[in-house]
Formats: structure tokens, sequence, C-alpha cells
């Protein structure tokens, strides 16, 4: 197999994304005047779509994909989900639980993907291969060199796959970008970037009855073999490390992925990450093992440092299995911040990202963008030839626009992998408990031989990944 070269920015991604797109047919399904009125209505404008994973996100997603083709398969290890959501979409969809069955289908061209997180890349990798495009939820992979994996295949193959991280279709995500890479800052020093404090207080589980609808063993992948409880298979499968990041890559994909895209750094990514987390219950197999609350400082190659933690005074419950908001004690506080970190970090009561920026700073988050920057804009307008975000104001209509044309959509893998390669990066350096340096031309740890190690974890049999 030869080396696949990154490219170094996101110019040179998309011209060389765009040689390889170049030789891929245009499906035969679309009518541009249709799918920009929002809808396709004859047989032949509209994609067959199949959906993979069909819990809230995997439903809501699915139904998104449905205003522009027709959804003709459904698949959730859970039966029961996969027969709801077939009477959600319309009722007509064929109901499979396993993913493989469906993907062998030659009639479907596009799939919908958000299964948990740990299943993410392998049945990414599989649609690719499989001649389909792909949307993706978020957080896109479970581990750094599944990123590097996917990257790979999907430039290989020339398939679309757009990620879920669609605040890069929210105008006010991309009018804050947009000042920040214009200079209406000035040069940028420092980014905050805030998610909730979500707490993972929960356990211990005890061993339940396998419902007879779950193929549990599917469900596990390529995870280590866990006994059965309801709080492994429902929407809190994120607070388990063994299937995805908890809340430093469910909501770091998306902010961390704001905070590169003012920075101009997609394509690249820290050099150094020193972070530590606060984890609320006790250590075993029958307990939440995600933390609810860390601080992460990452030093970019232009000098930029990005401050991640979990706003304490913003606090979430996500599932009825967790337990209370644990206090923060000054000691913890001190601990988890350490020294030089601004005040305000610390009672910080908001989700978002914060751009500190030589001469003012810019606040963004789903409510807005906030700071006299954005004020500024009704007098004093970005010029014509002003640096802009990339046109989309519907993200899955983004995508499927993306997959007639061949072009890359607003949130390709190559970027959002590098997103969640920091936020990857940060459970690494918090669970260690140690600094650690980051190469992120060669997309190593450098000098930390254990470090590096946990870029990939072990895989169970028969579930590896395919590279």
């Amino acid at each position: 197999m030869s080396r696949f070269i990154y490219p170094s920015n996101r110019r040179e991604f998309f011209r060389a994304s765009a040689a390889i797109a170049a030789g891929a047919a245009a499906p035969y399904w679309f009518s541009a005047e249709k799918l920009r009125a929002g809808q396709g209505t004859a047989k032949n404008d509209r994609p067959t779509i199949g959906a993979i994973g069909l819990g809230k996100q995997g439903c809501f997603v699915a139904k998104e994909a449905a205003r522009f083709g027709d959804v003709a398969a459904v698949c959730d290890v859970d039966l029961r989900r996969a027969e709801e959501a077939k009477t959600v979409l319309g009722g007509k969809a064929d109901v499979y639980q396993d993913y493989r069955r469906l993907l062998d289908r030659d009639d479907i061209d596009v799939i919908v993907n958000a299964t948990p997180d740990h299943w993410h890349t392998a049945i990414n990798v599989a649609a690719c291969r499989a001649g389909k495009d792909v949307y993706a939820e978020k957080p896109l992979t479970l581990t750094i060199d599944e990123g590097k994996l996917l990257c790979d295949v999907v430039q290989r193959t020339g398939r679309i796959v757009q990620v879920g991280t669609h605040q890069r279709s929210v105008k006010c995500f991309q009018t804050a970008v947009e000042l920040v890479r214009n200079g209406r800052i000035g040069k940028l020093k420092q980014v905050w970037v805030a998610v909730p404090y979500y707490t993972t207080k929960g356990g211990p589980f005890a061993k339940q009855p396998v419902p007879a609808e779950l193929d549990w063993d599917l469900f596990q992948g390529q995870a280590p073999v866990r006994d059965y409880c309801s709080q492994r298979s429902s929407d809190q499968f994120r607070w388990w490390y063994e299937y995805a990041g908890g809340i430093v890559t469910d909501w770091g994909n998306h902010h961390v992925d704001v905070a590169h895209w003012g920075m101009d750094c997609e394509l690249s990514g820290p050099v150094s990450v020193e972070a530590r987390g606060i984890f609320p219950n006790s250590k075993g197999p029958n307990y939440f093992n995600t933390p609810d609350r860390f601080f992460s400082r990452m030093i970019y190659p232009n000098g930029v440092e990005l401050l991640y933690f979990a706003a304490l005074n913003q606090r979430f419950r996500y599932g009825e299995d967790v337990g209370d908001h644990q206090p923060t004690t000054p000691e913890q506080i001190a601990w988890l911040f350490g020294e030089d970190v601004p005040e305000q970090i610390k009672t910080f009561d908001r989700d978002g990202v914060m751009f500190v920026g030589e001469s003012g700073r810019l606040l963004v988050n789903r409510g807005g963008a906030y700071g006299k920057p954005v004020e500024e804009l009704k007098h004093k307008p970005l010029p014509a030839d002003a640096w802009r975000a990339h046109p989309s104001d519907d993200h899955m209509a983004d995508f499927i626009q993306c997959v007639k044309d061949r072009k890359q959509p607003t949130a390709p893998v190559q970027v959002e992998h590098r997103s969640v390669t920091a936020c990857h990066l940060t459970n690494i350096s918090l669970r260690l408990n140690r600094k650690i340096a980051w190469d992120p031309a060669k997309q190593q740890i450098a000098g930390d031989d254990e470090a590096d190690a946990w870029r990939k974890r072990a895989q169970r049999t028969p579930y590896l990944i395919d590279a």
C-alpha cells in the first residue's frame, strides 16, 4: 500500500480531493434546481438512503436525509429501535440488524451513520469501500489511528463524507471565524473552548438479562466484552470509555472544530497537550468511567494557546441514571486548572468558543456571536476579497449537493479528524496525568512510547477494522 501524503493546508486538500473525485461519476438521481428548492420529487431525483444506528440522533439525521431521498433500509443492533424507526420514516424501509447486510445492497446510494462512537469508523470505512457516500455522525472516531485510516480510505475511494459537526452550517459560527481570520480582533493569541459540566456520576450498575431484540455481541463490536446493563446500550453509551470519549470528544468535536476553523489550523494540530480530569466514580467495570470535569492546555505551531475545559457552572444532566453534580473544591479547582489561567475560566457558566486577540475578543456559541467586532459589522462589513467560510446554511443539504457535484462538503473527514485528534490527545494526557508532545506532521506522540501506543486500542476478534 502506497503512503498517503496529507496536504498541509485546506486549499491543497481541496485541490487534491477534487482531482481524485473528478474520476467519479456523478449520481444519476439529482436535479440541482429541485435540490436547491429543498427537495427532489421525481424518483430519479432522489438518492436511496440506508440509515444505520437509530437512537434519538440517528432518527433525527435520517429524517433530515429523507427530505432529499428515499429511506429504503434501516439498521440497528436493537431490532425494536429499527422497527420504530421504520414507522417514523414512512413504514416502507427494509429492516436489518447487521449493517453488513445493508451495505451489500447495490441500490443504496447514501449511508447515514449514527451508531455509537466505537462503530463509526468500521461502518464508515466499509460504506466507502462499498461505493456509498456517507453522512457520518460525530465524534468522528474512537481513536487517532482510526481517523488516519478513514482519511486514507476516503481519499482512495473518492467517496463524499460529511461529518455531523453541523455548527459549520450555522451563520453565527461562520461569522465568528470570518471575523477572526480577517483580523478583526488583531493577532490571535488564545482560544477558550468551553463545554458543559455533564455529570457522569453513576454506578455500580447490576448485570441484567440481554433483551431478546438486542444483539449484544454485535453492539460491543471491537470493545472488550462486558456484562449487559441497559446503561451501556442506551444513549448513555458516551459515558463509557469502552465505546466513546465522554464529553471531551462528544461536544469537543463540535467546539474544538470551530476553534481550529478560526485558528486556520484545520489540517494541523497542537504540538503539546497537558490535561487533567476529575473522575467522579470508583474504578470498576460497572461504573461510568469518563471524566465530567477537565482542563486541557494545548499549544499550536503558530504559538496560539488553546484552553479547553468543562465550564463548572454550566451544569447539565444526560440520562436517567446519572447522579447529582459533585461540588468542585477549591483544592480540586487549583489542581485542575493549574497556574496562569484566567479566573473567568474557573467560574465560566456557558459553553462556546472565545477567541482572544491582541485588540479584542469574540465569543460564539449556539446562541449567537458576541463582541465588538460583531457589533461593528453593521457599519464596517468585511471587504469583497475577505476570506469566507464554506457557504452552507443546511448541513444535510450541503452533503447531498456535494454528493451530486463530487465536491468536498463543509465538514470533510480530513478536517474533522484533526479536530477530534485534539480531543483524543486531551483524553490521553488526562488519563496518563502528564504532558505529551504531538507531532502534527507525523501524527505521532513524540518521545513517549507509552503515550503513543494510545493512538489505537486493542480490538476484539472478529470485529477488527480492516486496514
